[in-house]
């Protein structure tokens, strides 16, 4: 008997999934979308590890918070939307597909961005991809009665700020600061906005997915300069650097394990929600500039850089400070109970005290290497709820 193979649509009506909808799974446009992103995150990472090299660490800092907030907010954006309305037809793909140039735009003004405080070609990127997610609001307001408030509040918030963004182009250089903070605010404050009265059906368990899909694509920024430390060991027969690279090994293993060690639960609940997903922000630039800071790490060992031991290893120590303490908040202290919740915080202080001994990369890695196998020991004993709770309450969000 000849089956019938089901044609993808050029269109369908956009109408809300269901929350409960069982084995949702991130899609390959979705993971095409993130891949995208990747080059963004790279060029982010490498501009503040030659700005701090060069000892330019208060602009390098700044650029690298403002550039990271448009790759944040425009892959966060979409994915929650995606989350709620993925109709996986031909207009929805060309939409998104858009809001992808609007990435790569982004990622080719970040250079700009930190060399010459440029950002008008990646407010031009921004703008691109946040008007793409006006027409995905509109279809989805055309669609969807029960939500259609909030799709309009969602499609005329985001137009309003994007002119806020256009206009602070024309500003005055000393106005640039104070206005992007003001713009910033705005864009956060949308979702508050759209959301209260009646909030879009997106999926718990597909969020917290994808949250972990970008995580892992920004640890790969760090493995990308553990990968270069080992290949300027080899090249250059030093022992040091080995050492280096080792350690940086286990940091990034250490803060990959802490992340996933065990299933994330995430709450319906708009404060809570809105919680968490607006924390990885710092979760997701702190990861990336560790990576940075470990860059730094390999051009201070090799004599490349104008900045002191201190500063390269604050520069690996803060961002790892700020992962653990966002981590906590966000995951651990939530979900588990006894010594390990402790152990975060006191870890992050230890963390930052590390560069100011010797090898502070190593002694932060050595740091690491103590939380995981605190962890590990006290989930063992059974300090801490038991891995099947842990997992049912994942498997059930809902009733958060």
């Amino acid at each position: 008997m000849t089956q019938t193979r089901a044609v993808r649509p050029w269109y369908r009506r956009m109408t809300a999934r269901q929350r409960d909808e069982p084995h949702r799974a991130a899609t390959p446009l979705e993971l095409f979308f993130d891949l995208c992103f990747v080059v963004a995150v790279a060029q982010a990472a490498g501009s503040l590890h030659h700005d701090v090299s060069e000892n330019h660490v208060g602009h390098a800092v700044t650029s690298y918070l403002m550039v990271f907030f448009a790759i944040w907010w425009s892959w966060m954006n979409f994915t929650w939307f995606a989350s709620a309305y993925d109709t996986d037809d031909d207009v929805y793909r060309l939409t998104t597909l858009v809001q992808i140039v609007g990435a790569l735009i982004i990622a080719a003004g970040v250079p700009r961005a930190f060399t010459e405080g440029d950002f008008t070609t990646i407010t031009y990127g921004y703008v691109v991809m946040r008007l793409a997610a006006v027409v995905h609001w509109t279809r989805a307001a055309a669609s969807d009665p029960m939500h259609r408030g909030a799709a309009i509040r969602y499609a005329v918030g985001v137009s309003v700020v994007q002119v806020g963004w256009l206009l602070r182009l024309a500003l005055p250089e000393d106005w640039r600061l104070a206005s992007f903070v003001l713009l910033a605010l705005a864009d956060l404050l949308v979702p508050v906005f759209a959301e209260r009265p009646g909030m879009t059906p997106w999926h718990p368990r597909h969020i917290v997915e994808r949250y972990g899909l970008f995580t892992l694509i920004v640890l790969g920024e760090t493995v990308l300069a553990v990968s270069i430390a080992i290949q300027d060991g080899l090249d250059a027969g030093s022992h040091r650097l080995w050492a280096l690279a080792a350690a940086g090994v286990v940091i990034v293993f250490a803060l990959w394990w802490v992340y996933f060690d065990r299933p994330v639960e995430l709450s319906t609940r708009l404060r809570d929600s809105l919680t968490w997903g607006y924390g990885h922000y710092l979760i997701f630039a702190s990861v990336a500039a560790a990576g940075a800071g470990l860059a730094v790490a390999v051009d201070h060992e090799r004599q490349m850089s104008h900045v002191s031991q201190t500063t390269v290893g604050y520069a690996v120590a803060v961002p790892v400070a700020v992962y653990l303490v966002v981590v906590w908040a966000l995951h651990v202290r939530r979900q588990q109970r006894g010594p390990v919740v402790a152990v975060f915080p006191v870890t992050a202080a230890l963390v930052l005290v590390a560069p100011l001994g010797p090898a502070p990369v190593q002694v932060v890695a050595a740091l690491l290497f103590a939380l995981v196998t605190v962890t590990v020991l006290v989930r063992r004993l059974g300090n801490t709820p038991a891995a099947d709770d842990a997992s049912r309450d994942a498997a059930d969000p809902d009733e958060a």
